[in-house]
This record gives structure tokens, C-alpha cells and sequence, in this order.
């Protein structure tokens, strides 16, 4: 089985900034990638960014500049740094973690979902 659990978000102000973590457990043995999705009240989900095992990573066109992605393989855990927040960022953030292998079914890999956790910007 395969956890993943988000944290780091909270309220915070336009203009500043936010840290999220998301940390995977359970008997792992490799994840191909990891990434932040967001979903905004009354909207869909949208992709937020993604990082692989080797450091590569991808944006979604209107998150580049203010969202840096990051991953310590060592801790199976993805960070996402928020900068210059704006209200419009408010939004339940989900972790994905893509291509997972766990050792009791080293043939087959699979994708997996955190619970997410809130981030609200106020003007």
C-alpha cells in the first residue's frame, strides 16, 4: 500500500509565499514521477507541475516563473514553492505520484493520490 501525504499549506496573503510538501511512504520501490495538481472551487482539476526520478520537470504554461518543483528521491517527498501567491491560487493542491513500483508487485506499477491540502490567498 501507498501513502501520500501533503502539507504546507494554510492562508496567506497576496504577494507571499508557500512551501507544500508531499511525502510518500509504504513499500516503494521506485516512483517514475511525482506532481502538484490543483482544483479551485467550482472548477476542474488542472495540472500543476511534474518532476522525474532523474531531476526533469514540466509546467503548466501559466504556472511558470512563480512554481519550482522539487524532489529528494532519498525521501520519496516533492515540494512545490508558491511565489508572489495570488488570490486566483486558491485551490485544494493534490500530489500524484506516477509509475510507482512497490515491492510485493515488482512486475506492475501504478499512480497514486494524496488527500491534498488547501491553500488560500487573500487580497
Amino acid at each position: 500500500q501507498v501513502r501520500l501525504v501533503e502539507s504546507g499549506g494554510g492562508l496567506v496573503q497576496a504577494g507571499g509565499s508557500l512551501r507544500l510538501s508531499c511525502a510518500a511512504s509504504g513499500s516503494i520501490s521506485s516512483i517514475n514521477f511525482m506532481g502538484w495538481y490543483r482544483q479551485a472551487p467550482g472548477k476542474q482539476r488542472e495540472f500543476v507541475a511534474r518532476i522525474t526520478s532523474g531531476g526533469s520537470t514540466n509546467y503548466a504554461d501559466s504556472m511558470k516563473g512563480r512554481f519550482t518543483i522539487s524532489r529528494d528521491n532519498a525521501k520519496n517527498t516533492v515540494y512545490l514553492q508558491i511565489d508572489g501567491l495570488k488570490p486566483e491560487d486558491t485551490a485544494l493542491y493534490y500530489c500524484k505520484a506516477g509509475g510507482v513500483v512497490v515491492t510485493t508487485h515488482p512486475w506492475a506499477s501504478g499512480d497514486y493520490w494524496g488527500q491534498g491540502t488547501q491553500v488560500t490567498v487573500s487580497s
